[in-house]
């Protein structure tokens, strides 16, 4: 057993059946002697709905992940070149990309036996997003073992929304209207960072929750292990009672046996001295008979 199978193993269950798995796997490392594997598994976080669609999609659609990943590079390589025509090409390619795969990674879903919600399925294409967008995000989305969504790094922009060039008309407009869309800028990146705040709290409390679950288990585990001493003391404690209780009886006769033999001892006692004295008076009625024969004679 490593980490690396057990965590391939676990990612690749619904998130209902992950946590009553990962504690079965941590159990059996711990039973095993390797209570380092069994603490890292234990660690081991449950994926959000979303986060299990998107590795779902990556272990069902192999062909697919890969295309993405080749779609990622040449985005991220437009975008840094400033290539404006290439990232307007490819910006229409990406939003049929995403598009398509959350699609998929709903229907799969669906046939894995837990549906998913559309705000679920958006979550899933901001993931992709980020996957275009981050060559970290592209790596760690490719494992499938993602435990909560992913989001495009700062600065990197929505290229699936991407402005078409600006016309002189749009060149030259008041500055009034530029202030207003700065306000709007403004507002939605205000938003951005409460919505990563949110999801921040969201992983914080999965991760108190997590921690929470692996207390209880040790816990479990810690009274398991206890109400079997307890029973073993209990089952000792009754076979030393039953021991006690046959000495008790045993004693009893043995004190039983004892007064029989004392009171037998004293009756041939008594015995003994009675037919002592009979001796006694015979051989002293003989003497005395022998004594009246001689003289007679």
């Amino acid at each position: 057993m490593d980490l690396d199978a057990v965590a391939d193993e676990l990612y690749a269950l619904a998130p209902g059946d992950f946590t009553a798995a990962r504690d079965e796997r941590a159990k059996a490392a711990r039973a095993a002697g390797d209570r380092e594997l069994a603490e890292r598994i234990r660690r081991l976080r449950r994926p959000t709905l979303a986060a299990w669609a998107s590795n779902l999609l990556v272990r069902e659609q192999p062909d697919e992940v890969r295309r993405l990943l080749r779609l990622g590079e040449a985005l991220r390589q437009a975008h840094q070149d400033l290539d404006g025509e290439q990232l307007r090409e490819l910006s229409a390619q990406q939003h049929q990309v995403t598009s398509a795969l959350a699609r998929q990674a709903g229907r799969l879903t669906v046939q894995a036996g837990q549906r998913i919600s559309d705000d679920m399925r958006q979550e899933v294409q901001d993931t992709l997003h980020a996957v275009l967008a981050d060559p970290d995000a592209a790596e760690q989305w490719a494992k499938g073992r993602l435990t909560k969504p992913l989001s495009a790094p700062a600065g990197f922009p929505t290229l699936s929304r991407q402005p078409a060039p600006p016309s002189a008309a749009r060149r030259t407009e008041p500055a009034g209207d530029l202030a207003g869309l700065d306000a709007a800028r403004a507002r939605r990146r205000e938003r951005q960072e409460r919505l990563e705040r949110a999801r921040q709290q969201v992983t914080d409390a999965e991760q108190e929750l997590h921690d929470r679950e692996a207390e209880l288990a040790t816990a479990e585990e810690e009274l398991s292990r206890a109400d079997e001493e307890q029973q073993r003391a209990e089952r000792r404690v009754d076979d030393l009672s039953r021991q006690l209780e046959g000495a008790e009886r045993e004693q009893q006769r043995a004190r039983e046996a004892a007064r029989k033999a004392r009171d037998h001892r004293r009756a041939a006692d008594r015995a003994v001295r009675e037919a002592c004295r009979r001796a006694k008076d015979t051989a002293a009625h003989a003497r005395e008979l022998a004594e009246q024969n001689q003289h007679k004679a």
